[in-house]
């Protein structure tokens, strides 16, 4: 989950090319753009593990 896509620039400062999320932020179109403009593969499962 990333709320801003100050996490997935991180990761990408880190080397990491693939990140797997569940989605459902309502600023997933900010990380989503960032990883096209990175190429860096971003995969949606669309299921949540962590429950309140």
């Amino acid at each position: 989950f990333f709320p801003f896509a100050d996490s997935v620039e991180i990761a990408d400062k880190a080397g990491i090319t693939a990140v797997i999320q569940p989605g459902g932020s309502v600023r997933d179109q900010d990380s989503i753009d960032y990883c096209n403009e990175h190429k860096i593969a971003m995969v949606f499962t669309g299921i949540r593990h962590f429950k309140h």
